[in-house]
């Protein structure tokens, strides 16, 4: 029996759907010979194709848009993990990158990188003075002008709060000397915020990166070069030297051997009487911390307040200087010889009238002693009074409402004015010692004083004089109308034991 001839456009057919089964979308199978049912077969897979190749075209577009789009999401996360949000600055992690990077290349041969940090002077002052908000205008401007001042190859860094810092890549000394002089100029300039014009400059260390270091000791040896700088007041450059990190080493042991020293009742209080000026009657007494270092001796405030207010220890200090304060004066109040409206007065810092918890631990420290709370001033600087956040205003009315009395100390050396006067929930005002050295000599002097008293007088607040060091001054202020005063006519600081036989009367 003869087969007939198999048609070869079924061949076709096999091969096609076998290769568009394996992907090849682009293949089509001929069309060709009589139209029935193999052509009408061939017509639809070809359309099948053709709609899986468009399809698949379609869903490769998208997968590339997605993809593009994925990768520049990338792109910005990280340059967003590189940038300061507020300044468009580099962050201090992409210093690091950078500075890993130069320090390699000098590994090879090449000059090292030098490092400038530095830090504005009185930032805080503009901050609680004129806001937040303008604080923000401040570093913004810092940040332009720190890139005007520097080469498009040098990378300027925000490393928080106030803090910058310019990496100049192969650089040396008298390179980044003049680069640091030229930022000083730059941010010496004076910014206008709304109606204010504002002067605010820097203070900056300089250190040129040697072979072998490390990023950490790079940033932390320029850090510390820049808080020598700061420390010499005004706007200057300090190149880091091993002695600075000698002194700073010294400054953390120092830190810690205070914290011991609050913990294991090193500290001491000294007292000074406040004296009603009319009668010579010792009305009060001003709490005075002093550390019984057991190897350097007895230090004075000096040494170690300013260092208790950077690393906030105090806190803890001002905690402790309340308590033992307090329990003198109940001590006091339980033995012979002191009236019944002598009052304790105890200085307080920014950081502790900034704390939540102050108004709830003065509370806790009258009820454990028993003190009334009418018998307790609070002394804070103009300048606090003054320049207060609405976390400041929160305590001092808290304060007030304990029953406390608050005192203003060092009137006369900044602010003052009957506006603030007026609108501080304040008791009495201590007279500034340089208001009163000429008094009883200079007759412009006992009417600038009468002024004075006048002023705070009208304000409804009590005078105390402090820097008293003459009778002629204590009889002068006293006919003036000065309630009380302090100072070293009356007596200097001294020991519980002491102060308690001057109100003996022995």
């Amino acid at each position: 029996m003869a087969h007939e001839p198999q048609d070869p456009r079924l061949l076709a057919l096999v091969e096609g759907v076998v290769r568009i089964a394996d992907g090849d979308l682009s293949t089509r199978i001929p069309v060709s010979g009589p139209r029935d049912e193999v052509a009408a077969v061939i017509t639809g897979i070809n359309l099948m194709a053709d709609d899986l190749q468009a399809i698949y075209q379609e869903l490769e577009e998208r997968v590339e848009s997605r993809t593009a789009m994925l990768r520049e999401a990338q792109i910005e996360l990280e340059r967003m993990a590189l940038t300061d949000p507020l300044t468009q600055l580099a962050n201090r992690t992409a210093l690091e990158r950078a500075l890993s990077h130069e320090l390699v290349e000098s590994e090879r041969g090449e000059l090292p990188p030098a490092l400038l940090v530095l830090d504005l002077n009185s930032f805080k002052g503009i901050n609680d003075t004129l806001g937040h908000g303008a604080g923000d205008t401040v570093l913004k401007v810092t940040a332009r002008r720190l890139l005007a001042a520097v080469r498009d190859t040098d990378m300027v860094a925000r490393l928080g709060g106030d803090e910058f810092a310019v990496m100049l890549p192969k650089s040396n000394a008298a390179h980044a000397r003049g680069v640091a002089k030229r930022i000083l100029r730059a941010v010496g300039e004076s910014i206008d915020i709304g109606e204010v014009r504002i002067i605010c400059g820097t203070s900056i260390g300089l250190r040129v990166a040697e072979p072998g270091q490390s990023v950490d000791d790079l940033v932390m040896e320029a850090d510390t070069a820049m808080y020598a700088a700061k420390a010499e007041q005004g706007s200057s450059v300090r190149v880091f030297e091993p002695a600075l990190l000698y002194a700073r080493r010294l400054q953390g042991l120092m830190i810690s051997e205070l914290r011991e020293a609050i913990r294991t009742d090193q500290l001491i209080l000294h007292f000074q009487p406040v004296v009603e000026l009319a009668s010579g009657r010792i009305e009060g007494a001003e709490a005075l911390v002093r550390w019984n270092h057991p190897e350097r001796g007895l230090l004075m405030p000096d040494a170690f307040i300013p260092l208790a207010e950077e690393t906030g220890i105090i806190i803890d200090l001002g905690y402790w200087v309340l308590r033992r304060a307090m329990q003198q004066l109940r001590a006091w109040q339980d033995g012979p010889g002191v009236d019944e409206d002598f009052s304790m007065r105890v200085n307080i810092s920014t950081t502790e009238l900034q704390s939540l918890d102050l108004i709830e631990h003065v509370r806790e420290v009258l009820a454990e002693t028993g003190v009334e709370a009418s018998k307790l001033v609070i002394e804070l600087t103009e300048s606090m009074a003054v320049n207060g956040s609405d976390i400041d205003r929160y305590s001092l009315t808290g304060l007030r409402r304990l029953g406390i009395r608050l005192e203003i100390d060092d009137f006369g050396t900044g602010y003052s004015s009957i506006s603030y006067l007026r609108s501080l929930p304040v008791n009495v005002v201590k007279i500034d010692r340089s208001l009163i050295q000429g008094l009883g000599k200079d007759d412009k002097e006992r009417n600038f004083v009468a002024a004075v008293l006048q002023l705070i007088h009208a304000c409804g607040m009590q005078a105390v004089a402090e820097g008293i060091e003459t009778a002629e001054q204590a009889a002068e202020l006293a006919r003036l109308g000065c309630a009380s005063g302090q100072g070293y006519y009356f007596g200097r600081p001294m020991a519980a034991d002491k102060f308690a036989e001057l109100l003996r009367g022995t």
